[in-house]
């Protein structure tokens, strides 16, 4: 373990902080799906656009700063600040002046564009800080990520049941501060290294290694399940519940908003506890097994479905801890697995492929749904 300096851990906690806060963006429409299903007369196929073009802006980002190589050419943490200002503005504007579902697409769209600048520059920011814990750090990024993720459902409950401006208004103004944060403290640390640019050339040379592709396909099957998962989890345990009573309520919608914050949120922990065990318990091993629990929790809660909130909550719980507990594990992997040559390309590659993976299976669910 290296040892820390003085302004290590600040540094990291701020960062951790801002993510938490810059990510509650990306589910600010999925925790209201339900009341904008009911204002503007759309269906649950229409309302899964809300988070797919959430999805496309981010790859459409990740790919236009790797090809401008845009994380060298602008200062990270200067980087970072100008996407959450672009997507609090784009998220906002959607609660200001929005009350059809087109135009709130493509302003979601410019959202996800954004937020290319602000989870990759965090994680980037947060790996000059840290070497033999690195898994330890990124698994504190994803886990500021995921509760960030969750963190709409929060407001929501607390402030939201009925009316969703306030959650887009609030979620918004979290990105602006956290913007302030890294523009102000998230300096890059000791343990710099240049990663080669994207290269399409090196395409070839990142899918023929076995290793690599390996960890690609366990990614993609990790995309394929979590985002479909972050997605529609507050939207079943909404209906489940009121299955389940025989009727709707404030107090039903407040319940499970809050259920839904910790389903999502508690894979925090589970990314930061997976995170310390690979340093030390190795990460194939610590994927396998988060993805065996993950993969057994997503067969077992549909059959839970109108039963028992407590036994649909408890599944649903165990799914949300393990369900991200192996994702900063498959980039951490693929950056160790990579010559440094295509480095860069081969995180790209991962990362587009899994976010482009996601569109299927977040559509997929209404459709199956509806058969």
């Amino acid at each position: 373990m290296n040892a820390p300096y003085p302004s290590k851990w600040k540094t990291i906690g701020l960062v951790a902080l801002a993510e938490f806060f810059a990510m509650s963006l990306w589910f600010s429409a999925s925790a209201i799906t339900a009341l904008l299903i009911a204002e503007w007369d759309i269906s649950a196929g229409q309302s899964a656009w809300l988070t797919m073009s959430v999805q496309i802006g981010f790859v459409v980002g990740a790919l236009t700063s790797a090809l401008l190589n845009a994380a060298d050419l602008i200062t990270p943490r200067k980087l970072f600040a100008l996407g959450t200002v672009v997507g609090a503005i784009a998220n906002g504007l959607i609660a200001l002046v929005v009350s059809s579902l087109a135009p709130a697409l493509l302003l979601r769209f410019v959202t996800g564009f954004a937020l290319a600048a602000v989870y990759p520059v965090g994680m980037k920011i947060m790996a000059t800080h840290m070497r033999a814990d690195r898994g330890l750090g990124l698994g504190l990024l994803v886990g500021a990520l995921t509760l960030g993720s969750a963190s709409p459902h929060l407001i929501r409950a607390l402030g939201g049941i009925g009316r969703w401006q306030p959650v887009m208004l609030v979620a918004s103004g979290a990105a602006l501060l956290a913007g302030a944060i890294v523009w102000r403290f998230g300096r890059l640390g000791p343990y710099r290294s240049e990663t080669p640019p994207f290269n399409w050339h090196n395409l070839g040379d990142a899918l023929r290694k076995r290793e690599l592709r390996l960890a690609n396909f366990g990614y993609l099957g990790h995309m394929w399940e979590l985002y479909a998962m972050w997605t529609w989890i507050p939207l079943f345990l909404l209906n489940s519940a009121e299955t389940y009573h025989g009727n709707t309520s404030p107090q039903i919608q407040q319940q499970t908003a809050l259920l839904a914050f910790t389903v999502i949120g508690i894979g925090s922990v589970g990314s930061i506890i997976a995170g310390k065990v690979a340093d030390q318990w190795g990460r194939t091993r610590t994927t396998i097994s988060s993805m065996l629990v993950s993969g057994t929790c997503a067969l077992l809660i549909g059959f839970a479905y109108g039963k028992s909130p407590w036994l649909v909550g408890g599944i649903a719980l165990i799914w949300g801890f393990t369900i991200v507990a192996d994702s900063a594990q498959f980039s951490t992997a693929v950056s160790e697995l990579s010559d440094r040559s295509y480095m860069g390309t081969a995180l790209t590659m991962q990362t587009s492929m899994g976010f482009l993976l996601t569109l299927v299976s977040i559509r997929l669910i209404p459709v199956l749904v509806d058969l």
